[in-house]
């Protein structure tokens, strides 16, 4: 365990029980919503690389339309 990971758990074994409950459910839900996240990025790279395949072909055949905004 780390040493801020041990502080913060000092800090809320300070506080009432119904709140430490609060506290250790939100802890919980953002755990089980990063493995969820994981396993559904894990599973989407299939499509996401036959995605990106189909933007580059669309780029090189020219179907795509500048739109006058650029991310570089």
């Amino acid at each position: 365990m780390t040493e801020l990971l041990e502080k913060a758990l000092a800090e809320v074994s300070k506080l009432p029980p119904e709140e430490q409950n609060l506290i250790a459910a939100l802890i919980l839900d953002i755990l089980e919503d990063e493995q969820r996240w994981e396993t559904m990025f894990a599973a989407s790279q299939d499509k996401l690389t036959r995605l990106a395949q189909k933007v580059r072909e669309d780029i090189r055949a020219g179907r795509v339309k500048k739109m006058g905004f650029s991310a570089f």
